[in-house]
């Protein structure tokens, strides 16, 4: 779906809710508002719905939003509100829902006329809020490398790479709009909301007071169990992102990076380092042309033709060990069952300790013993001394679906010869030693990006059932079945 075929089926549905409600309930006033009404609740509506269904990918944003705002107020006048956004960073999943749920609501408000004149207000800083954000995103593409936002003399061309958030999780992993195309959607949805702030007498209203209240006090209750069930106890019933179940990763992945590798340069676009002067010529033009644009003056851009497979996240597999080798190809190409344990984040506290340690002291000895000259070793002394150490105090809360779900099962598992290995985000050598021994986990501990690791399963620890690179199913650890379940089910 793309946002234009989306935007006609919400045209269309609003064209229908609309003479519903003149023709069924006869509560229609002003076409044009009731119209406006029924179009914005139900592309609310249906934001927030698939939102719902994976509130922890609107956390995740949001933490990329806190994390850009704190290094974008750091050594600004606004340096003072820097500090907030790691705080609020925590609350993050909480956060995700209280929008998603207010998103939701806000439209199911709209379509019944509920409160008018609050619902207008609501509406109008809601989209504008939206709007500050996409507006944000998008405007960092002037923003070069090294650069604050706020030093707006130093913005240079738009280059979509400057963004550090690259998409604005509007319609969440359902559908991606780029920064831009979404801060233009919200500069749109100002006109209705701007509209209903003066013709809010003009709102439809349908049913009684009783009733408006009663569906929208339903709709929140019901949307708050519906939100938690999708990320606390289980994982999404659907999933929008690449890492489906019967999904080949290994097979996708080696498809995306032909496709990507395949693509044909159809022009070069050039710079002039000193003026900025910018030109663009074809590729066999830029061949007869290019020793008249020197690289000591010029910096040139390919521009490319798509790549017949778009490019995912599943392009950005990759996998090492703790001591940094990769071993992507080694599991994927793996032909035997095996569990996966992804955790984005070993939850631990860290702190400064002291740590004591010995140095043994060793002396060479020779002795003769008869024409033979002996070298031997002994010990001399041991010295004791203290150095800084970090220490990590595991969070028993999150060591628990460790040590009473997931292990019983993989130890289960190890009795028919299947074997495990963890993959959680780059971690020292020294904190994944604490993990191991705090948790009871004695297999292998792999690493890759954070970002990964939450775009392949939403459930810290999640477990995966993998056989050659393809991914057999997905668990949240509360809904892990027992090893003999999966083996009756699955494993053949």
């Amino acid at each position: 779906m793309t946002l234009t075929t989306l935007t006609i089926g919400v045209a269309i549905a609003a064209l229908i809710l609309t003479l519903v409600g003149k023709f069924a309930f006869d509560r229609v006033e002003n076409y044009f508002i009731s119209y406006l009404q029924n179009f914005t609740g139900a592309l609310f509506i249906f934001s927030g719905w698939v939102k719902a269904i994976d509130p922890l990918g609107t956390a995740y944003k949001m933490e990329q939003y806190f994390a850009e705002f704190e290094s974008t107020f750091q050594d600004t006048w606004f340096s003072f509100l820097a500090p907030l956004f790691p705080q609020l960073s925590e609350y993050s999943a909480s956060f995700s829902v209280f929008m998603i749920v207010l998103e939701i609501v806000l439209g199911v408000m709209l379509l019944v006329g509920m409160w008018r004149s609050f619902t207008a207000w609501t509406f109008f800083l809601i989209v504008a809020f939206f709007t500050f954000l996409t507006g944000f995103t998008y405007l960092t593409g002037y923003v070069p490398e090294g650069v604050n936002f706020f030093q707006f003399g130093k913005w240079g061309e738009y280059v979509s790479t400057n963004m550090k958030v690259t998409d604005c999780g509007c319609f969440g992993d359902f559908l991606k709009l780029e920064p831009r195309i979404s801060f233009f959607k919200d500069l749109i949805l100002l006109i209705p909301a701007i509209t209903f702030l003066f013709k809010w007498k003009d709102m439809h209203q349908l049913f009684n007071g009783a009733g408006r209240f009663a569906i929208a006090a339903a709709t929140t209750l019901g949307l708050l169990f519906y939100c938690y069930s999708n990320y606390v106890w289980d994982l999404p019933h659907t999933d929008f992102r690449p890492f489906k179940n019967t999904i080949d990763i290994a097979a996708t992945k080696a498809a995306e990076e032909e496709a990507a590798a395949n693509v044909d340069i159809i022009a070069y676009k050039l710079e002039n380092k000193s003026t900025g002067e910018v030109v663009e010529f074809p590729y066999d033009e830029y061949l007869k042309k290019y020793q008249e644009y020197p690289s000591s003056e010029w910096e040139s851009e390919q521009i490319k033709t798509e790549p017949v497979i778009p490019s995912t996240k599943i392009s950005e597999f990759e996998v090492s060990n703790s001591e940094g080798e990769g071993l992507t190809e080694e599991i994927l190409s793996d032909p035997n069952y095996t569990f996966w344990l992804v955790a984005y984040k070993l939850k631990a506290e860290e702190t400064k300790g002291l740590a004591i340690v010995y140095d043994s002291v060793f002396v060479q000895d020779s002795i003769l013993i008869g024409d033979s000259l002996n070298i031997q070793q002994r010990l001399q002394d041991v010295k004791k001394r203290q150095i800084e150490t970090t220490v990590y105090k595991w969070d028993e809360k999150y060591l628990t679906p460790w040590k009473e779900i997931v292990l019983p099962m993989l130890e289960e598992a190890q009795k028919d010869n299947i074997q495990s290995l963890a993959i959680t985000s780059y971690a020292n050598p020294e904190k994944l030693s604490s993990f191991k021994e705090a948790s009871a986990y004695e297999a292998e501990i792999y690493q890759a990006d954070d970002i990964l690791l939450k775009t392949i399963i939403r459930s810290n620890p999640g477990v995966i059932l993998m056989k050659e690179g393809k991914i057999i199913q997905k668990w949240h650890y509360k809904k892990l079945p027992s090893y003999q379940e999966i083996k009756s089910t699955y494993i053949k």
